[in-house]
């Protein structure tokens, strides 16, 4: 039995609590998971386990939350964040982290946090969680993955304005997240030879340079390059002809060039349910697509599905690693 997926709190006064509470109700029966944070911040009548250690999680799950508890400072509020919550949001990021590289957890789902709560309350210095969890685990590069059942999508650049994509869009990022992409889909998700089809920067991959020379003086050469090291690589190719059902038959991941080039097919073609992973760190580590949700915190009306996908993808990614496998041909 692999050991259980630790789902982290996320801000206390966003949707994690209930969304948590939601998805153990669906999932108690199919797979272990403990919720690290402090009970008190849970919906009223939230049946709970507390446990002292991860390996508790699986007896206690189908008849309660398991809970490994991490008290914070004051109550929790819906819609309304607190700045004295900042540290034990951090500490509980931590705190799984470390279980995971004791192999205590087998890996990590994270609830939502809200960067600008984690700032004013605890000087929080990091972009994001991704980051965050990039300095605590010591990993060299990291990419973001977006998946669901109908695709895999990796933005080589992620959060920054569209007129600065071309600059930091450079030969040794792109190689980068072709090469961690390449070895997560080997070892995480089962594919013995992955098909990355890669897309182009400018409308039509450029256009042979009538449209803009990023293809040709930077995405070219590095695909040429990886493919005589064996990579199995497409494009670039143009990002409007790339994510249609045949086009998606051809590669099990697609490698996008910038947030939205990435974003908006996967949550076109399943909103709901997409999932965050991150690439390239010891552990595993997935989150829901979403964010706090402030607005609708605690009203009983936040949609539970992409948690439940994160916890399921999580509890079959570590499964995967922990079985050591050789990979099968298909995604």
């Amino acid at each position: 039995m692999s050991a259980p997926v630790a789902l982290t709190c996320g801000e206390p006064a966003g949707v994690g609590p209930e969304l948590t509470v939601q998805a153990w109700a669906q999932l108690r029966d199919r797979l272990a998971f403990f919720w690290i944070g402090d009970p008190a911040h849970l919906p009223p009548g939230t049946p709970v386990a507390l446990i002292d250690t991860p390996d508790a999680a699986a007896a206690a799950c189908p008849r309660a939350l398991p809970v490994l508890r991490h008290d914070f400072d004051g109550p929790a509020r819906p819609g309304l964040p607190r700045p004295a919550h900042a540290r034990g949001v951090i500490e509980v990021i931590e705190r799984a982290v470390a279980l995971a590289r004791s192999g205590a957890a087998g890996a990590i789902c994270t609830n939502p946090i809200h960067k600008k709560a984690l700032k004013d309350g605890a000087g929080f210095a990091h972009p994001g969680h991704t980051e965050f969890l990039q300095a605590l685990a010591g990993a060299e590069g990291v990419v973001m993955m977006l998946a669901c059942a109908a695709l895999k999508v990796v933005p080589a650049t992620i959060h920054i304005a569209l007129s600065q994509v071309p600059a930091q869009l450079n030969a040794a990022l792109l190689e980068r997240t072709i090469r961690i992409t390449d070895a997560a889909l080997r070892s995480d998700f089962g594919v013995a030879v992955p098909r990355l089809a890669v897309c182009g920067l400018n409308p039509h991959a450029g256009e042979g340079g009538t449209m803009g020379r990023e293809e040709i003086e930077t995405i070219i050469p590095v695909l040429d390059a990886l493919r005589a090291e064996g990579f199995a690589l497409s494009g670039p190719l143009s990002a409007d002809t790339m994510f249609h059902p045949a086009a998606r038959a051809r590669y099990d991941a697609a490698i996008a060039m910038y947030h939205d080039q990435a974003l908006i097919p996967i949550k076109t073609l399943d909103f709901s349910k997409g999932v965050n992973v991150t690439l390239g760190l010891p552990f595993v580590r997935t989150s829901p697509d979403h964010g706090t949700a402030f607005d609708i915190a605690g009203q009983g009306r936040a949609d539970p599905d992409s948690l439940i996908e994160a916890l399921i993808l999580a509890d079959a990614m570590a499964r995967r690693r922990g079985a050591g496998s050789v990979p099968t041909a298909a995604s």
